[in-house]
């Protein structure tokens, strides 16, 4: 049973786009259901760009949850030791031995967030595949100006993708069920921030943002997480600000591609 926000994180990569280079990892909240996290990265099996990303979860809520879960795999072994060095440094009352800082379960047991790739998948993950397949047969992999270029491009759209899709998510309105212990019948957005009214308590773990920032950057910084060098990123969004596309999309992000390829 979670108490609340915060109570529980549960977080996971997702592996259904490694084939065409964009892997993801999120996290969601186990007891509203909200989605915290959603991100696109180089490699979610590199354990210190897993370890950046739940750290940048933490600074931005300036604490932790009681109690974090993943799946037992070596991307998550910096994670669970950053996990309990900040809760015995900001939260030594609770003791490790009585409540853990982090739970390693089986994917299957890690229901909330294998719950949610299951909506991604059947709403947009199948979709992402069938645009990317469109371009396959003019795109030339072993051309480095073009796969540097789809390096930017592609996940600068699925980053806008799943943050739009993360929005969605928190904003549906689940199924009321009365068998269920936590809320229901209400979307995660609001369950999380109302989350009084329905029984629970904001569980958040303070800690030192600044000490979290120094932690992130120790470890690498951005760079865990960027597919693409900051000089080549300023080049290529000039380049594709000139050319006035109203926006980045699955239908036209082969037209923006082929638009930009000469410019690089």
């Amino acid at each position: 049973v979670s108490l609340g926000p915060h109570h529980e994180w549960s977080g996971d990569g997702h592996g259904k786009l490694t084939a065409i280079g964009f892997p993801i990892w999120a996290v969601r909240d186990v007891f509203s259901g909200k989605w915290l996290g959603m991100w696109v990265l180089p490699n979610n099996r590199c354990g210190a760009s897993i370890a950046y990303l739940y750290l940048s979860l933490v600074s931005r809520y300036s604490g932790m949850p009681l109690p974090t879960t993943t799946d037992c795999g070596s991307e998550t072994t910096q994670v669970y030791g950053f996990v309990n060095a900040l809760r015995e440094h900001f939260s030594p009352h609770i003791s490790t031995d009585e409540l853990p800082a982090h739970w390693f379960l089986q994917s299957v047991n890690n229901i909330t967030i294998e719950c949610g790739w299951l909506q991604l998948r059947l709403q947009w993950g199948d979709n992402i595949k069938v645009f990317w397949e469109a371009g396959c047969d003019v795109y030339n992999d072993m051309d480095l100006r073009q796969s540097q270029l789809i390096r930017w491009l592609w996940p600068k759209l699925i980053q806008q993708e799943l943050d739009q899709l993360m929005d969605c998510f928190n904003n549906h309105v689940v199924c009321r069920d009365k068998k269920k212990k936590l809320p229901s019948g209400v979307s995660p957005n609001v369950a999380f921030a109302l989350h009084n009214q329905y029984g629970g308590e904001d569980c958040l773990q303070k800690v030192d943002r600044v000490v979290v920032k120094q932690l992130m950057e120790e470890i690498g910084g951005e760079d865990l997480i960027r597919f693409f060098d900051i000089a080549y990123a300023a080049h290529a969004q000039i380049v594709y600000d000139s050319l006035n596309f109203t926006s980045l999309t699955l239908q036209n992000v082969w037209a923006v591609f082929f638009a930009m390829l000469p410019l690089m």
